[in-house]
């Protein structure tokens, strides 16, 4: 049997919880849970860790939540196979295309759409004075129906009328730039670091509050290098794996992220 060292009784003061779901994401992640093995029981679990059988069942649900684990009823709990995704930024980063590339099916979900007196940072990005009207527009984005981010566009509501309205009917952003106009467009600045999931976006992750996201903050701009638009997107950290190419692609016709 083995018991909980000093180590994590030490920490216990930051959550029981917590303790044995890192613990547990630990021997997932060495291997030593294999993807499709089943977890050990409750009662092995309550055993282990020295912890009460809500404690469990908590950590499990946050693992499960995460993707780590599934729960069948009656059978337990088992680990889920973990397949990161091979995400490519270049001067063209097309989010569809990225995912079609590796056998996903990308999707995506509005979450919210305002127009809105442009922040200080937006203002800018976009060379635009602070309050211009700009659209956030918040989507949920999806590989294979499982949640990977959480992005905020911004857009000049001047340059593109009515985009929200597009958006919101589905029509890619790489569509809507072509009918105002512009038939190509570059990533400008790309800024990467990561951070704590603040207010919705763990849950729109489907993660851990206690789960670090990775940030993008990213510039378009057209082929005459004028600002068209600005975003953050937040990323599920433990499905995603960056690549910075340096190669030029094609452009194409999905959204982008």
């Amino acid at each position: 049997m083995i018991k909980m060292t000093e180590d994590i009784a030490v920490r216990s003061k930051w959550g029981q919880w917590q303790t044995v779901e890192e613990q547990l994401n630990r021997d997932i992640t060495s291997g030593a849970l294999a993807a499709g093995a089943r977890l050990p029981t409750e009662t092995e679990m309550m055993e282990r860790f020295g912890v009460g059988r809500h404690t469990v069942r908590r950590a499990i649900a946050e693992l499960a939540a995460a993707g780590k684990v599934r729960v069948e009823q009656g059978r337990g709990s088992f680990v889920e196979e973990q397949s990161v995704i091979r995400y490519n930024i270049a001067r063209r980063t097309r989010f569809s295309r990225n995912l079609k590339e590796q056998g996903r099916v990308p999707s995506g979900q509005p979450v919210e759409e305002l127009e809105i007196a442009a922040p200080p940072v937006v203002a800018s990005s976009l060379r635009i004075a602070e309050g211009d009207a700009v659209y956030m527009i918040v989507r949920r984005g999806f590989a294979d129906d499982v949640p990977i981010t959480v992005s905020r566009a911004y857009h000049p509501v001047a340059r593109f009328p009515n985009m929200h309205i597009r958006r919101g009917q589905g029509v890619s952003v790489t569509e809507i730039y072509r009918d105002f106009g512009i038939p190509d467009y570059l990533r400008h600045r790309t800024m990467i670091f990561t951070r704590l999931p603040i207010g919705e976006e763990a849950r729109l992750l489907a993660q851990s509050e206690e789960q670090p996201v990775l940030v993008v903050q990213k510039v378009d701009v057209d082929m005459a290098g004028n600002p068209i638009g600005y975003s953050e997107v937040v990323w599920a950290g433990e499905r995603i794996q960056f690549v910075v190419d340096y190669d030029e692609q094609p452009a194409d016709e999905g959204g982008d992220t």
